[in-house]
């Protein structure tokens, strides 16, 4: 049965005013000032909710991560029903540091999983390093033949990287781009960012002197500190677009970071956030010291970005940091928008910006402000 939303505020992210929307087989079909219910249609009243695309999360840790203080620090899988909670209705899967105790593998099984339970999940090949760990022989061929791979995880500027080279770089970066033309993807490198000196400096030097293209670069964790955020101001200005983690390290408020970026002139279609959820964090007393760990937060992406709207932002340039611009970046032109043929996920809010509903593929997963879906193990 098709589904007909009725009497919603539209962000797609632009504000399109109050619409009705009809869904069938998981996409919108037809997005009208009117439409007419009639006897073929399940038909929700949205009431005057705001409704946006569902949340795009495209760095968090699906089957856990962590390991850095010994085994009793790796973090566990994260449930479908967690992410519905916080709006997020596609997420992208990645490894960290430990390729060791964490399978590829697995990170692909888990992917399988949530597409069963109901949410859209793919994942990046690789991790920290640069040796292999990969399903297949080599990145271009998962980039082809592996409908989950988007791209492929790399580390820099991080004392637990491989401190690869710039040649070592553009060699890897070769294979997601030409596999991507061929796989028909777009092919992301995904970059993780730590704390070391010399920051992006290489990504620069790709782009400005190897000239490889920008767009396939992706560079994360750019918050970490202010110093790597005005850089990747610089890489943003170059036509890069740049992430900055929500429940990871960060220097400061990732809405804050966001404001920082756009007073130096970045332009808000540049900017993304992900969670960096699940991975493993040191909590520390006020000296410094290591006192414990815990689970980086993974629902602080509607968090941050309705913080943005409250802070000056307009609702449009705060929702595309979560949506459209995520969606640019990996290349999933049905993802991010509310429009006919997108995929029919989506996020209600209230008023005053509280999450109320949740949709994904067109089926309603939350309902004022409940989540009414279930995993598997918890059905009956």
């Amino acid at each position: 049965m098709m589904l007909l939303i009725k009497n919603a505020k539209v962000f797609d992210p632009e504000d399109r005013g109050p619409k009705d929307i009809l869904v069938a087989a998981g996409r919108i079909v037809a997005i009208e000032d009117q439409i007419e219910p009639n006897s073929l249609f399940k038909t929700w009243d949205a009431e005057g909710r705001i409704l946006a695309p569902g949340i795009i999360d495209q760095h968090i840790h699906i089957i856990g991560a962590g390991g850095k203080r010994g085994f009793v620090s790796m973090t566990p899988e994260i449930a479908m029903t967690d992410l519905i909670a916080c709006g997020t209705t596609t997420v992208v899967g990645l490894l960290g540091t430990d390729a060791s105790t964490r399978s590829i593998h697995t990170l692909y099984a888990k992917c399988k999983a949530l597409d069963v339970e109901g949410i859209t999940a793919y994942m990046y090949t690789g991790y920290f390093g640069l040796e292999p760990k990969h399903i297949m022989d080599s990145v271009q061929d998962e980039m082809i033949f592996i409908d989950k791979v988007l791209g492929c995880k790399i580390a820099i500027s991080d004392v637990r990287s491989s401190y690869p080279t710039d040649l070592e770089l553009l060699r890897v970066l070769r294979q997601v781009r030409v596999g991507g033309m061929i796989g028909d993807k777009k092919g992301i490198m995904h970059i993780h960012l730590g704390a070391l000196e010399a920051k992006i400096d290489c990504l620069i030097r790709i782009v400005e002197e190897h000239e490889f293209p920008i767009e396939n670069i992706s560079p994360t964790h750019m918050g970490r500190t202010k110093p790597l955020l005005e850089q990747g101001v610089t890489f943003a200005k170059m036509g890069g677009m740049i992430d900055i983690s929500t429940g990871g390290t960060n220097y400061t408020e990732p809405y804050l970071a966001i404001l920082h970026a756009l007073d130096l002139g970045a332009s808000i279609d540049k900017i993304t956030l992900s969670s960096d959820g699940y991975t493993c964090l040191d909590r520390k007393d006020e000296n410094g010291k290591v006192i414990g760990i815990r689970k980086a937060l993974f629902d602080q992406n509607v968090v941050q970005a309705v913080k943005l709207a409250k802070n000056g932002l307009s609702l449009t340039d705060a929702l595309k940091t979560v949506t459209l611009n995520p969606a640019i970046n990996l290349g999933l032109k049905h993802k991010g928008r509310v429009a006919v043929g997108a995929d029919a996920d989506f996020c209600c809010f209230d008023e005053s910006l509280q999450l109320t509903d949740v949709f994904a593929h067109g089926k309603q997963m939350m309902a004022d402000g409940k989540v009414t879906a279930k995993n598997v193990f918890d059905r009956p």
